[in-house]
């Protein structure tokens, strides 16, 4: 399997959206609201993270695989991870959890039937489940308009 599908990462408390954006994309991303600086590195390290900061001071220590991430932007906060590890995303999109991260597990249909609302259940053929918080997903409209979105913003294929 090639380097650019593995990539597991930590970002600190200013990049919450970009966390989402990029288990969106099917990376692992964990997401700290708080704590010390120092903790997240001993957390990235041993977990074998890139940790993903907005502190230049972080980077400045090389405690860490680490990027320093100059945008506020999401759009381009994508863009710097991508280009900077030349991630892979395409075949992977929409395999973790928005919320807890986990991977997604493949679910029968009908264990869902009293889950989603009616309309879903009829219409969508596929469904997964978060083996932690329970959420369920399936490709809807939402699942299109986010697919739609990253390919604006990182180009297709990249």
């Amino acid at each position: 399997m090639d380097q650019r599908d593995k990539p597991r990462f930590a970002a600190d408390s200013m990049l919450g959206t970009l966390a989402k954006w990029l288990r969106v994309m099917g990376y692992d991303a964990l997401y700290f609201q708080r704590g010390e600086d120092v903790e997240l590195e001993r957390i990235a390290l041993r977990e074998g993270r890139t940790l993903l900061t907005r502190d230049g001071e972080i980077v400045k220590r090389g405690t860490c695989p680490s990027i320093l991430i100059r945008s506020d932007q999401l759009p381009q906060q994508l863009r710097e991870v991508i280009a900077e590890l030349r991630l892979k995303w395409e075949s992977k999109v929409f395999t973790r959890c928005l919320v807890c991260n986990l991977p997604l597990v493949q679910t029968e249909k009908e264990k869902v039937k009293n889950r989603v609302p009616p309309y879903v259940y009829h219409t969508q053929k596929r469904f997964m489940i978060c083996p932690g918080c329970r959420r369920i997903y399936w490709p809807g409209t939402h699942w299109q308009r986010m697919t739609e979105r990253l390919r604006e913003i990182v180009g297709g294929g990249l």
